[in-house]
């Protein structure tokens, strides 16, 4: 176990004690004046976010960790899409090897310019995933923006990640719940998950609680009271496993097969317990979130090779007959989700 996944074990466990934990918890006060200090300046007004004139809407969360941003982010894309609005989707670029600190454009909604290795995998798996959209990489979500529509005569900015962004003013802010692992230990960095502090919520226009193929009415309940207790509209977005294929022969994989488990990711437990009640898994493999993978990592691994289709982008240079991606299905009412925010 590496060090980044025992710090997020800790993150989850309420009851994890010692002087490790306390230091954690020491440098969590640290952490959590300077987040409270720039909060101030935003919700007083003294720094002004930026109006890119194009509507914006940030996809995010307040915790470390893969809650599901990036397939909800696909939805709601594909939604302007269908309606022939021109989408644009902005991300960080995480795990890429292109600078962030310039905008990067990954797709013009036509081609694509960069492999996963480059753009990082969340990047280019939006532009595989949905080719009409354009996809563009930088630090600076608000240089990003504006390229997108003096450039790329973007109508809608879907920020991939961006709830933490405040430079830029945004018409609709997404926040994404994780059903089951809510917000962990409840703690600030680097002692909890928490990105911000209680004062975060405030600023939540519609909040989702992702349900990773657990109990959907206990889900629905958790939106409820949430709802209710942070005076906000919440949403339930379903994921569950659909089916497992072949990434290059697209040929389904039958339920009780030897596999290795193969994954880079927030939360790699809720993957593997996808897969446990279908097939065998013989090993399972896991990185920090956003890996690049190396040859001879892959060429270690005999058998059959499953992994997400967020691992299986950066796995395809490698041209390997045995490696298979879980296909997800996302039930999620976009429509209601953003309900008065359409043009």
């Amino acid at each position: 176990m590496n060090f980044k996944t025992k710090i997020t074990k800790l993150h989850y466990d309420k009851n994890a004690k010692g002087l490790f934990v306390d230091l954690l918890e020491f440098l969590s006060i640290f952490y959590g004046v300077a987040t409270k200090i720039r909060n101030s300046l935003y919700d007083k007004n003294i720094i002004k976010p930026v109006k890119i004139g194009a509507k914006v809407i940030s996809v995010g969360n307040i915790t470390t960790g893969g809650v599901g941003k990036t397939p909800v982010v696909a939805k709601i894309t594909q939604h302007y899409i269908n309606k022939d609005k021109k989408v644009a989707v902005i991300t960080r670029g995480y795990g890429g090897k292109l600078s962030n600190k310039k905008v990067n454009l990954i797709s013009d909604g036509v081609n694509i310019y960069y492999n996963a290795q480059d753009a990082g995998d969340e990047a280019y798996w939006h532009a595989v995933n949905n080719p009409m959209c354009c996809v563009l990489t930088c630090k600076d979500r608000v240089k990003a923006a504006k390229y997108a529509v003096k450039n790329l005569g973007c109508e809608i900015i879907i920020l991939d990640d961006g709830f933490q962004h405040r430079k830029i003013h945004r018409d609709l802010n997404i926040l994404l719940i994780d059903s089951e692992l809510g917000f962990g230990n409840e703690k600030l960095l680097p002692a909890g998950p928490l990105r911000e502090g209680k004062e975060a919520f405030n600023r939540v226009d519609k909040l989702v609680i992702v349900n990773k193929g657990g109990d959907s009415k206990r889900a629905e309940k958790y939106a409820k009271i949430l709802s209710k207790k942070l005076n906000c509209p919440a949403s339930v977005c379903n994921s569950a496993p659909d089916y497992i294929y072949n990434t290059l022969s697209g040929e389904r994989l039958a339920s009780g097969e030897a596999i290795t488990a193969l994954c880079a990711i927030g939360q790699p437990e809720q993957f593997f317990k996808f897969l446990e009640p279908k097939f065998e898994i013989i090993k399972k493999i896991t990185y920090d979130d956003h890996h690049i993978y190396k040859k001879d990592e892959i060429d270690t691994i005999k058998g059959t090779i499953v992994t997400t289709e967020k691992d299986a982008v950066k796995l395809s240079s490698f041209n390997r007959k045995d490696i298979y991606a879980m296909k997800l299905k996302i039930d999620l009412d976009v429509e209601e989700l953003i309900e008065n925010t359409t043009d």
